[in-house]
């Protein structure tokens, strides 16, 4: 059997849990969740990286919705609260493809299903507001990773691509950890400083994700994961789960991307904005600049070195689609993991292995995380702490 045809037949059995996907903000940008307008029933290969015949060609069986919002939005917990009320609708608009998950017993009973297990992850602790009354709403509402911050610091925790704060977590940063355990909520340390992940990891009873983190010993930028953070996985039991961005995972598009970035900012835009007069920008400076491609290579390159530091046990997948303006060739929207796991088997990874990294890994450590909070629960009340009670 050649890989790709290998690759398709292992995903029918062992499918994708992708760590974080970017549709919700998609359609509120595009079309303020106006579902008619781009009904993901169909192809939307103009518009999106993702729709549901998509996703069945990807073998995706498992997708963690970003409920993410702006760290510029005036009120971050309503909007965050829209976003949610987005994937519900989707869930009740598609449900024969769309599974609602709350816990590993739901993935699993998703893929006996043959229905793709939908979860939310929240992308930046601006969404709570400094209170972990919210942190518990947005559990309670089904949210089951957050991530600590976007790009942005928080006033509790530092962020990759914003000026040190906090040094790391303060106090307050260290209780949202701890309150995060005992609710079963999954700490993501994508978009946090490297003080911030080594900080959480000591903070932490439960095992961690990286949503969509790549290596940084492999392309140097803050958003990836040092060797220090990967080596310290296997003791916690957590999982880094590669991203496909280019300005992630390629060095020359690191450098690209900055001048892109200032492009977009020249035009009274957000670097991240992906509505469509920002992508005729990004195509207009393309035109002019020419873009460093990744590739599917480049990808497995990462994963590649990620196994070496931190083993196969602790690897997953979130590629990030629809919340980045470019994609690797061959990782075009959600239906390329199977050239991705192809490219792996060319290289010597085995069913088991490839197993691990789509779907076991992923699926163990939400499983992990609930049982922390089932111990945790039976000896600690709801925290009552408060950012000035604890870091003024």
């Amino acid at each position: 059997m050649d890989p790709l045809n290998e690759a398709r037949a292992l995903l029918r059995e062992f499918p994708v849990v992708d760590g974080h996907n970017d549709l919700p903000w998609a359609l509120r940008k595009q079309t303020r969740y106006d579902l008619d307008a781009l009904d993901i029933a169909g192809h939307q290969h103009e518009h999106l990286h993702t729709d549901l015949p998509r996703l069945r060609e990807g073998g995706v069986g498992a997708q963690y919705w970003s409920v993410y919002v702006s760290c510029e939005e005036p009120d971050p917990v309503a909007a965050t609260l829209e976003q949610i009320d987005c994937v519900r609708q989707l869930l009740a608009r598609y449900p024969a493809d769309l599974a609602p998950a709350l816990t590993a017993a739901d993935m699993e009973a998703a893929r006996r299903d043959g229905r793709i297990a939908s979860l939310m992850g929240a992308e930046g602790g601006h969404s709570i507001a400094n209170s972990l009354g919210t942190l518990r709403g947005l559990h309670a509402l089904g949210v089951r990773y957050m991530t600590l911050t976007h790009n942005d610091n928080v006033d509790w925790a530092d962020s990759a691509t914003d000026e040190p704060k906090a040094g790391g977590l303060t106090a307050f940063g260290r209780e949202v950890v701890r309150e995060m355990n005992r609710l079963g909520m999954l700490v993501d340390l994508s978009h946090v400083a490297a003080t911030t992940m080594r900080d959480a990891l000591d903070a932490t009873s439960a095992p961690v994700i990286f949503s969509h983190s790549s290596a940084r010993a492999v392309c140097d930028h803050p958003r990836n994961i040092p060797d220090d953070v990967l080596e310290r996985l296997p003791a916690n039991g957590g999982v880094a789960m590669v991203t496909f961005v280019p300005k992630f995972v390629l060095q020359a598009a690191v450098d690209w991307t900055a001048a892109a970035d200032e492009n977009m900012r020249a035009h009274g835009l957000h670097h991240l904005d992906t509505s469509p007069e920002a992508m005729k920008i990004h195509r207009a400076f393309e035109e002019r600049n020419a873009r460093p491609v990744a590739t599917v290579s480049t990808v497995a390159d990462h994963l590649d070195h990620m196994r070496e530091v931190a083993g196969i046990d602790h690897l997953g997948i979130g590629g990030d689609y629809d919340g980045t303006a470019f994609t690797p060739d061959g990782l075009d929207d959600v239906s390329g993991y199977p050239n991705l796991l192809a490219e792996l088997l060319d290289r010597g990874w085995s069913r088991t292995d490839l197993a691990k990294l789509t779907w076991q890994n992923a699926v163990r450590v939400l499983g992990a995380a609930e049982d922390v909070a089932r111990e945790l629960q039976s000896t600690r009340a709801p925290s009552n702490a408060t950012i000035a009670s604890l870091d003024g």
